[in-house]
C-alpha cells in the first residue's frame, strides 16, 4: 500500500508527437512504453503513481495543468527508451525536458530524469534544476533513489549505482555534479511487471488509430538491447547487452492486451525481436496455445531472417510486416559501418519474407563516409530489385559514445542534434550537402512511390473484378510521380554538384537500425 505521507510521483516524459511534424502528419501515436515499465515498477514498491503523456499533449503548459492537478512530491521525466527518437535527442524535445524540469520544480517538487540525452549529458539537467539524473536502465535506480528520497532507506545516494546527483543532493553548494559507477542491466526481464497501461488514455489513442488507418495499434516490447556493433548506433541505455523476455511472459502480455484493450494489430518495438534461436518458433506455440494470435510488426536483420524456419515461426506467430535495416545497396558502405550483413541477404531476407505472406520494410541510411553516387545508385536499385512495401529515408547521424562520433567529431558543425524527424541535416563534412541528401530523399521516395503504384494497379488489372476508386487515386498518383521525377532528378543533379562552402551545410544545416528508425509509414 502507499504511504500517503510520501506524495504523489508524476511520471512524465518529453516527446511531444506535435512538436514532430513528420509523424503528426503520419498518426501512428504509441504511448510512452519505457515511462509506463518504470511506473509500474515503483507502484510494485508501494507508491501512488500518476501519469502525464506528452504524447498527445499540445504543449508543455499540459504538463504545468497537470502539476498543478496532481500537486506531486516527486516528479519524474523517465523518457521512453524504446522509442528511438529518445536516442536521436531532438532538440526541440530536449527544450521540452528543459522547461518541465523548470515548472516542477518552480511548484516545488523533487525532479528525477532518465533517458538517452540525459545519460549523455547529465550536467546540462543538473543545471536545468533536476536533483537526480538516472543513466542507462532505470528501473532499479529509480526504485532505490525513491526510498532513499522518501526515508525508507539510509542507504546514501553515492552509494546509489546509476546517478548523477545535482551538488544540493549530497550537502555541497557548489561544485560539480556528483557521478556514482553504472548499474549493470536487468537480466530477469519476466519479473518486471507489465507495463501501467491503465494510467493511459487508450480509448483516446484508439479513436485516433481508427479516425486515421481504420485500425488500432499498441506496442509490446519482448527485449531490451542488441549485441551487434554498427558503428553509428548509440547504446547509452543498455550498452551491448541484449536480454530477453521469455516467450510464454510475452505471450502473456498479449493475453491481457486483447482482454483488456482488443488491438488489431501490435508493434514489438524491440531492436531486434527473437535474435536466439528458437524463440520465435516457441512464441509462435505459445501464442497459439493461449489464441492470442494478433498481427504484429517488429523489427529484425536480414541474416537472421534467413535461419531455417524462422520466417515461418514469424508467420506463425502473427508477423504482418517485418523492416529490415537495410542500410545501403552497396557492400563496401555495409562493410565501412561494421554492419556484418551482405546485400544479397537482405534480398534474400525480402523474397522469404513475400512468399511467407509477410511484408518487407527497408531501412535505408545515407550520407556513411565514403558514400560515392556509385554506392547510393546500388541502394536505388536495391530498392527496385527487392521492391519492398515501405521504406524508412535517414542520413547518417553522428550520436556521442559511437565509432562513427569518433571518426567524424573534428567536422562537427554547431548543430550536434536534429530539430525533429524530418529535418535531415548533415551534421558532419559528409560526402554531400545537406541540400543533397535532403533532395535524394524526395527523389527516392517519388521513385518508390511510383514503383508501388505501378505494381498494384498492374496486379488490379489483371484481376478487373478487385478494380475499386482506389485504383483511379493510385492511377494519379503514379502519373505525377512519373510526371515529376525527371524534374525532381534534375534537381538532385545540381545538388550533386554544390560545394559545402557554397551553402554551409555543415555549420547551418538546413530517418538506419535504431539510430534514426521512422515508424512503419513511408518516409
Amino acid at each position: 500500500m502507499s504511504n500517503p505521507a510520501d506524495g504523489t510521483v508524476l511520471f512524465g516524459q518529453s516527446y511531444y508527437l506535435r512538436f514532430d511534424p513528420k509523424l503528426w502528419r503520419a498518426m501512428q501515436p504509441y504511448p510512452p512504453l519505457g515511462t509506463l515499465y518504470a511506473a509500474a515498477v515503483l507502484r510494485e514498491r508501494g507508491w501512488d503513481v500518476a501519469l502525464f503523456d506528452a504524447m498527445l499533449a499540445a504543449s508543455e503548459d499540459e504538463w504545468d495543468e497537470a502539476l498543478d492537478r496532481h500537486r506531486p512530491k516527486y516528479a519524474v521525466l523517465f523518457e521512453d527508451n524504446f522509442n528511438y527518437l529518445s536516442k536521436m535527442c531532438l532538440t526541440r524535445m530536449r527544450d521540452a525536458a528543459f522547461a518541465m524540469i523548470r515548472s516542477a520544480r518552480e511548484r516545488g517538487a523533487t525532479v528525477l530524469v532518465c533517458g538517452s540525452d540525459a545519460t549523455d549529458h547529465a550536467a546540462d539537467y543538473v543545471a536545468q534544476g533536476a536533483q537526480l539524473v538516472i543513466h542507462g536502465e532505470g528501473e532499479a535506480t529509480l526504485g532505490e533513489a525513491m526510498d532513499r528520497l522518501a526515508g525508507r532507506s539510509e542507504v546514501p545516494f553515492e552509494e546509489i549505482p546509476g546517478l548523477t546527483l545535482a551538488p544540493s543532493v549530497v550537502g555541497r553548494d557548489g561544485g560539480e555534479p556528483l557521478r556514482t559507477p553504472p548499474r549493470p542491466v536487468l537480466r530477469d526481464l519476466d519479473a518486471l511487471p507489465f507495463p501501467a497501461r491503465d494510467l493511459v488514455d487508450v480509448e483516446r489513442y484508439r479513436r485516433l488509430w481508427r479516425e486515421r488507418h481504420g485500425t488500432f495499434s499498441m506496442n509490446v516490447v519482448a527485449t531490451r538491447g542488441c549485441p551487434y556493433h554498427c558503428n553509428w548506433c548509440a547504446k547509452p541505455i543498455w550498452g551491448q547487452t541484449y536480454h530477453m523476455r521469455s516467450p510464454a511472459d510475452v505471450a502473456d502480455e498479449l493475453a491481457e492486451l486483447r482482454e483488456s484493450y482488443a488491438p488489431d494489430h501490435v508493434w514489438f518495438c524491440d531492436d531486434i525481436l527473437g535474435l536466439k534461436r528458437g524463440w520465435m518458433a516457441e512464441f509462435a506455440g505459445e501464442v497459439a496455445r493461449r489464441g492470442v494470435r494478433i498481427p504484429f510488426k517488429c523489427l529484425s536483420r536480414a541474416d537472421l531472417l534467413l535461419r531455417d524456419g524462422e520466417v515461418d515461426a514469424m508467420r506463425r506467430a502473427g508477423c504482418s510486416l517485418v523492416w529490415i535495416g537495410a542500410e545501403s545497396g552497396s557492400q563496401k558502405i555495409l562493410d565501412a559501418m561494421d554492419k556484418g550483413t551482405r546485400v544479397e541477404q537482405i534480398h534474400d531476407a525480402a523474397a522469404r519474407l513475400r512468399d511467407a505472406g509477410i511484408r518487407v520494410g527497408f531501412f535505408l541510411q545515407f550520407g556513411y563516409p565514403g558514400e560515392t553516387r556509385d554506392a547510393i545508385d546500388l541502394t536505388r536499385k536495391m530498392v527496385r530489385d527487392c521492391r519492398p512495401d515501405e521504406i524508412g529515408i535517414s542520413v547518417s547521424y553522428p550520436l556521442p559514445g559511437t565509432k562513427f562520433h569518433d571518426m567524424v567529431k573534428e567536422e562537427l558543425g554547431k548543430k550536434r542534434n536534429w530539430e525533429d524527424s524530418e529535418d535531415l541535416a548533415m551534421m558532419y563534412r559528409g560526402p554531400f550537402t545537406t541540400g543533397f541528401y535532403r533532395q535524394l530523399w524526395r527523389v527516392v521516395n517519388k521513385e518508390f512511390r511510383a514503383q508501388k503504384a505501378a505494381g498494384e494497379l498492374a496486379s488490379a488489372i489483371r484481376r478487373p473484378l478487385s478494380l475499386r476508386p482506389s485504383h483511379l487515386r493510385k492511377a494519379a498518383a503514379w502519373g505525377y510521380h512519373q510526371l515529376s521525377l525527371p524534374i525532381e532528378r534534375w534537381a538532385l543533379e545540381r545538388r550533386a554538384r554544390a560545394s559545402h562552402e557554397g551553402i554551409g551545410a555543415v555549420s547551418s544545416g538546413m530517418s538506419a537500425d535504431e539510430a534514426a528508425r521512422p515508424t512503419s509509414q513511408s518516409s
